[in-house]
């Protein structure tokens, strides 16, 4: 029997994040990737989203390992919750496996959970496939790319790449060896879309710091700094030019704290003797001999700067003056979170810089001369575009036409959607169980769509209660009914409606009782669709109708 290759995407087709790819052949499956997603505005109470491995955990026998290719959230924020159901082993770069143990520690999973760690040039066997990870430049240290030799071909699948000629640390992608593997030959390229809508190339890391010591010279205010906690480069950069200035530098934030001493500790990050102090002594330092670094780039609000911004933190107070760089670009979604908190910042009298104009932030992701340079070098034969919405994976599609690759060969899939790989051709052919599983806060995938439709319906319109008191002898009702509303009428402006709502509330249980209708799932029933009528009606409003009978 001849197998064909599987890759089966699970997550981070036709949206932003929750990263996550099977593929499989034979008897084996490999994951790449488990991360997490941020909840749509309508996913009222919910926390993350993750991907559902249904699949994966009805194939677990098969499962060697998941690969990992950097440490961001939306490649790694979904370990703790898969490993729980699906216990194999992990492998990762040093920096990415120490933020993975940070998470598995929180869930107090570390010490049931395999992590084997590996380095750019390593390559290993799981089951029937060769992986070699490729260094690559990205907005995380440590980013790798993939080679995976499969018994019908080469799979070269590049994680979250970007081409930076001068990186602040670390190694230059490794261009040759992607050229190496186009001589070769490669089956299948899998490439990261999400910056396929910009044309020419990415800037490089090294243009944020330019900025930096423009901002920081000849200023004389207290300078507080916000980015992503992961971008261990850039805050390189910031200490740099603080100690450049004879300023200290405090960090505020956990996950800020937590991405400092793991990136020192494994020898990416070096700050000057003297430079870091703890936040404790700052307010007793000169403001222009100050520097603060927060997270809170995303408007989040429990992060640091949002503390900030509305008098919160316990600590740090903002003054007319202050500086306050924000040194991020806004995740989809985030902007009315980000423009709340800058709006407050300005309230308090800070000096904003947030300038879309200004290189206060640079891209992680390949542009589109560095998407046609991938497809350049490695020269697939199929060409799969991933990590992006729908219409980047389009864009990025017509790209590896316009490289050359057959159209016949280039496939745009969706999560679920089987793609079936042979030496002679490539399809989509059937699909397995994918979505979004919710987490919210302890509980994973017990908030389905009818807690959610309710959710919407609260959110929306409210709640009516009526609390209706019958006797246990012959269910004849023995007062009036009691109205309760939240989130629909303020009880006092609406006494008039209240007593209605009470009137029809006693006449259908009267007209229950007269017909011998005794059961009280049918009593609620006639109530709910009785006074949703009426409350229709009355108010073209449909807030949740929650009777509940008491016996007496």
């Amino acid at each position: 029997m001849t197998h064909k290759l599987k890759i089966i995407p699970l997550g981070g087709l036709g949206e932003i994040g929750k990263n996550m790819t099977a593929i499989e052949f034979g008897t084996d499956i490999i994951v790449i990737d488990c991360g997490l997603g941020f909840p749509d505005e309508d996913m009222y109470g919910i926390d993350i989203v993750i991907p559902d491995i249904s699949y994966l955990k009805s194939n677990a026998e098969k499962v060697r390992g998941i690969i990992i290719t950097h440490g961001h959230e939306d490649h790694i924020g979904a370990v703790p919750y898969v490993i729980h159901d699906l216990n194999v082993p992990i492998y990762a770069t040093p920096l990415t496996a120490a933020l993975i143990e940070l998470k598995l520690e929180e869930h107090d999973l570390l010490y049931n959970t395999q992590i084997f760690t590996k380095k750019a040039g390593d390559v290993f066997r799981l089951g029937c496939f060769n992986i070699e990870f490729i260094a690559v430049n990205h907005s995380i240290a440590d980013a790798v790319a993939l080679a995976i030799k499969t018994p019908i071909g080469t799979i070269v699948h590049t994680g979250d790449f970007k081409i930076d000629l001068t990186p602040v640390q670390g190694k230059v992608i490794d261009l040759p060896r992607f050229g190496q593997l186009g001589n070769e030959g490669v089956l299948a390229l899998m490439s990261d879309s999400t910056n396929v809508e910009k044309p020419g190339l990415s800037a490089s890391e090294r243009k944020v710091g330019e900025t930096f010591d423009m901002l920081f010279k000849n200023c004389d205010q207290r300078i507080i700094i916000t980015t992503f906690a992961s971008n261990v480069h850039r805050l390189q950069q910031i200490i740099d030019v603080a100690a450049k200035y004879k300023r200290k530098v405090a960090i505020t934030g956990r996950s800020m704290e937590n991405i400092l001493r793991v990136a020192t500790v494994l020898g990416y990050l070096n700050a000057p003797e003297n430079v870091l102090v703890d936040l404790a002594q700052i307010n007793k330092l000169p403001k222009d001999k100050v520097v603060i670094i927060s997270t809170g780039s995303q408007g989040e609000t429990m992060s640091a700067l949002y503390r900030m911004a509305f008098s919160e933190h316990r600590q740090i107070n903002i003054s007319p003056g202050d500086r306050v760089i924000i040194s991020a670009s806004a995740i989809p979604g985030n902007e009315n979170m980000i423009s709340k908190v800058i709006d407050e910042l300005f309230h308090k009298g800070a000096e904003v810089i947030y300038d879309r104009n200004t290189a206060l932030h640079v891209s992680g992701h390949a542009s589109q001369e560095e998407q046609k340079m991938m497809l350049a070098l490695v020269r697939p034969k199929y060409f799969i575009p991933v990590h992006g919405e729908y219409r980047m994976l389009v864009k990025h599609a017509e790209l590896g036409r316009l490289m050359g690759v057959e159209p016949k060969n280039v496939v745009i899939a969706e999560n679920g959607k089987v793609i079936e790989i042979s030496k002679k051709s490539v399809k989509l052919n059937g699909a397995v169980q994918s979505g979004a599983v919710m987490v919210d806060g302890m509980g994973v995938g017990d908030v389905g769509s009818v807690v959610m439709r309710d959710r919407h319906r609260l959110a929306e319109d409210g709640m009516v209660v009526i609390v209706v008191t019958l006797s246990s002898w012959d269910n004849a009702l023995l007062s009036d009914p009691e109205i309760l509303t939240r989130g629909f009428v303020y009880v006092k402006e609406a006494e008039d409606m209240l007593e209605e709502l009470k009137r029809v509330t006693k006449e259908t249980v009267i007209a229950c009782d007269e017909s011998g209708v005794k059961d009280w799932s049918a009593i609620k029933s006639r109530i709910k669709s009785t006074v949703s009528s009426y409350l229709y009606k009355t108010t073209k409003r449909s807030p949740m109708i929650l009777p509940l009978i008491s016996e007496v």
